[in-house]
């Protein structure tokens, strides 16, 4: 029978009613009562003890494991010199030691910097100039692309090496303020670079307390039987990953987690096997688990929540979804949220979805919403004031946060007359490839660097699968040039899902508006006329 003990004292703390408050001379909606920093959840694991909480392949991390793991890296951790407020560079896939060493920063107060295990050695070594951690962490594959210049930690730790966190092991007997750094993630900026989002404690808590308030799970809410089981195939470096572990350890979940990169099989038999009852996933993974051959052959009965976001999500898939997985009628749900919100903003619950196939909800309970009219443009830009803002970019004053709080999100949209947000566009040069944000400035910038490049721009082209593709035009001076050449000399510079898949190469320049800027909508009305190929 599973360990079970009472909530610990921290859940009493995680109110429902909403005030406001001021920060920095900006209002925000904030819970009256609610948790100041994040080390806190940690208490949680032991409320869930012997509980599973990640499995992946043949390994079973316990709730208990967690705790005992956590507890030999922090004092390896402080061992090593890593001090309060320190960044610490995590990069790896998905696995126990990357959940281990992501927890034991937070219990040290150092700053986890989650980098993105997909990034090539420039992406990596840029990061790494731009942080400057005080250790590296990485699986074997992330430490093939780390420069030999830094420090760098052991990524696996033997739990038996310390039962107890050291006394010097946590810098201070008091919390952090909720203002403080808690991690730094990276997004993909329009300029081409990843930038590095400082979230708070604040920010983070914030956005775990909305979500588990209109879902009824506060701590108070939850029970020994209420624990559930989900699929988790997105990266944990990613902002949702941070979010499901959070919850995680909080409402006592399961974490299943694939061995390698997604693949649809092996979902659909995980789902079968571990009876899984949640799954949140991007558009791309559910597409092609409903089109496996499985599909129809495995037991999915389980799964009672299949939650989609990361790209713009269709009226056909959610009817795909409803057809495909029956288990999930009507249980749906989709959000909107960006890297620098701290993840979500509005969320629509499976029965929204069914009604309103294509909206992306409600805003959650502390998040206000406006546009900002855009000249030419139907909708307006949507701006977003919420607790779960990030505290800025590390090492630059640019920032899409106004005096006034409010973040412009360079995406277009409107709600409707029963407070329902719809995402129309967006204003700014992004491709969304499978769930991946890529910044078309960054691949331009490096294919300019190609001898025999005079010119380039890279658009994103519709893809029935990963949602956009990657397509470049190229201008080349040389005849002899190719596009597997091309591909083959990006590899090194851009991430691996940044190097385009459909390419273009001509002598003739390229077409260019009134302010001699090139004309990327008459290039993506190149390709849909079939003017182009690839």
């Amino acid at each position: 029978m599973t360990a079970y003990s009472p909530a610990p004292p921290s859940a009493a703390i995680w109110g429902d009613q909403v005030t406001v408050i001021e920060r920095r001379g900006v209002s925000y909606r904030m819970y009256t009562e609610r948790p100041g920093c994040v080390r806190q959840l940690l208490a949680f694991a032991d409320r869930w003890g012997s509980r599973s909480h990640v499995l992946q392949g043949g390994r079973e991390l316990s709730f208990a494991d967690l705790r005992s793991g956590v507890a030999a890296k922090a004092a390896e951790l402080v061992d090593l010199g890593v001090a309060s407020l320190q960044h610490v560079l995590i990069l790896g896939w998905n696995s126990p030691e990357w959940i281990i060493n992501f927890w034991a920063c937070v219990q040290i107060d150092a700053v986890p910097v989650l980098a993105n295990a997909w990034w090539s050695e420039a992406e990596v070594a840029a990061a790494l100039d731009l942080v400057r951690p005080a250790l590296v962490l990485a699986d074997a594959h992330g430490a093939a692309k780390v420069p030999a210049a830094w420090r760098r930690g052991p990524w696996e730790t033997d739990p038996a090496a310390s039962s107890q966190v050291s006394a010097d092991s946590r810098p201070t007997d008091s919390d952090p303020d909720e203002e403080q750094p808690a991690a730094v993630i990276f997004t993909s900026g329009t300029a081409g670079r990843p930038k590095p989002v400082v979230l708070s404690h604040r920010s983070l808590l914030a956005g775990l307390h909305m979500l588990l308030h209109v879902s009824r799970r506060l701590p108070q809410q939850v029970d020994e039987t209420s624990g559930d089981t989900g699929l988790h195939t997105g990266p944990l470096f990613h902002i949702g990953g941070i979010q499901t572990l959070l919850r995680a350890i909080t409402v006592g979940g399961t974490l299943v987690m694939p061995t390698g990169r997604f693949d649809p099989g092996e979902a659909l038999m995980l789902i079968e096997r571990y009876h899984i009852s949640r799954w949140s996933a991007v558009p791309t993974m559910v597409s092609r688990l409903l089109e496996h051959p499985d599909v129809t052959t495995r037991d999915l009965r389980s799964l009672r929540s299949v939650t989609v976001g990361g790209a713009p999500v269709h009226a056909e898939l959610l009817e795909r979804i409803r057809t495909g997985l029956p288990g999930a009628d009507a249980r749906v749900p989709t959000g909107y949220g960006l890297t620098e919100n701290g993840g979500q903003a509005t969320a629509a619950s499976g029965r929204d979805t069914a009604e309103r196939p294509g909206s992306s909800g409600r805003p959650l309970p502390c998040v206000e919403l406006r546009f900002l009219a855009r000249p030419g443009l139907p909708d307006g830009e949507i701006l977003v004031r919420s607790p779960t803002q990030m505290s800025g970019y590390l090492g630059s004053q640019d920032s899409p946060i106004d005096d006034e709080g409010w973040l412009h999100t360079g995406d277009l949209g409107h709600l409707d007359d029963a407070g329902h947000l719809w995402i129309t566009g967006r204003s700014k040069d992004l491709i969304i490839r499978g769930g991946e944000n890529i910044a078309p400035a960054a691949v331009e910038r490096a294919l300019a660097s190609i001898p025999g490049v005079a010119d380039a721009a890279v658009i994103g082209v519709p893809h029935a699968d990963l949602g956009e593709e990657v397509m470049a035009f190229v201008v080349t001076a040389d005849d002899a040039l190719t596009s597997a050449a091309l591909a083959r000399a990006l590899r090194g510079s851009v991430a691996s899902f940044a190097v385009p898949s459909r390419w273009h190469l001509q002598q003739e320049p390229l077409p260019t508006n009134h302010t001699h800027k090139v004309d990327k909508q008459a290039l993506l009305a190149l390709v849909q006329a079939g003017r182009r190929h690839g």
